[in-house]
């Protein structure tokens, strides 16, 4: 089994010679590398079209940037292949990686994404981020972050796998949609992670898949306005879409806590008025969302999915 190997790049050129080298480790695993280029103005396309790689290599080229999610899409409706590997370009893949991945998603028909293990690129003991969680505030939190990597060493579940570094099934895409383009980044992979929940999938981390994750290559730092706007916005377009009205209403306050104290920090940050600016966005664009159509069917993961963010709420609190 091979997997089609879809990665975004914008202004990465610097970036691609580590990256493509290390999938040329795991080629006999590659079917294709789809690389999906939103318009860079570095010489990054002149790299890709003059190097031959293990693999075949297919260029996506858009006139601007779209985003991460919509190019991604792209490169999910291109692939051949079942399996999609969705990495970002500012990785390293440790030999034997993809396989693990391969192995462990194709144990069980009730799983939608496995989650490599992303280390730090310049502690590679740390960890950067092994699956997300989410929880009654609206907040999501990486896992593991800049804890040892060997207290992570045993298939875990996880509430949502980071689409820098995840294996997705093709076919469930197809049955419960693909990454929301209106998201353009940022909040994506939860937004598709509830949704693989309501419809019954589950994620899980492999630990056996190392990447190694060099973080924020693109928007350029942790905090910055393009980043806080789009979160806070994509936040409130996860909540308005994927849950039903009994659960925005039980929710209710936790969400309205949590936005308030989020303010709060970004306050701190210099980015209140952007954080703001953004939930504005979020509210009153949200029409322009489609909404996940309730069906009964699928109430009693609504119960799980509910558990869950109580969960992952009580661990937060008692951190």
């Amino acid at each position: 089994m091979k997997v089609s190997v879809v990665t975004p790049n914008y202004n990465g050129e610097r970036f691609l010679k580590t990256f493509l080298e290390s999938l040329d480790n795991d080629s006999d695993h590659i079917g294709e590398v789809i690389i999906v280029d939103n318009g860079s103005s570095d010489a990054s396309l002149d790299y890709l079209k003059s190097n031959t790689f293990n693999f075949p290599l297919v260029l996506i080229e858009n006139k601007e940037n779209l985003g991460f999610s919509p190019a991604v899409n792209q490169g999910i409706l291109k692939a051949k292949n079942d399996l999609i590997f969705s990495i970002n370009n500012d990785t390293e893949i440790k030999e034997g990686s993809i396989k693990a991945l391969i192995d462990l998603i194709s144990s069980g028909d009730d799983i939608f994404s496995v989650q490599a293990k992303m280390l730090q690129y310049d502690n590679k003991e740390l960890i950067d981020d092994v699956g997300d969680e989410y929880n009654l505030l609206g907040w999501t939190k990486k896992t593991g972050e800049n804890h040892h990597s060997s207290e992570y060493v045993t298939v875990k579940d996880i509430f949502s796998s980071c689409a820098g570094a995840a294996m997705y099934k093709k076919s469930v895409l197809e049955e419960i949609g693909l990454f929301d383009d209106n998201f353009f980044a940022y909040m994506e992979d939860v937004d598709l992670a509830v949704r693989s929940r309501i419809h019954g999938y589950i994620n899980l981390l492999c630990p056996d898949a190392i990447v190694y994750h060099i973080g924020s290559a693109t928007s350029g730092s942790r905090y910055n306005e393009f980043k806080v706007r789009l979160a806070a916005r994509n936040n409130v377009w996860v909540v308005y879409k994927n849950f039903p009205i009994p659960l925005k209403i039980v929710n209710f306050i936790f969400l309205l806590f949590g936005f308030l104290i989020k303010y709060l920090f970004f306050v701190k940050k210099g980015f209140g008025s952007t954080y703001l600016a953004g939930i504005r966005e979020g509210l009153s664009t949200r029409n322009k969302i489609e909404k996940v159509k309730f069906e009964s069917r699928n109430i009693k993961n609504y119960f799980k999915i509910e558990y869950r963010l109580i969960i992952n709420t009580i661990k937060f609190l008692k951190k």
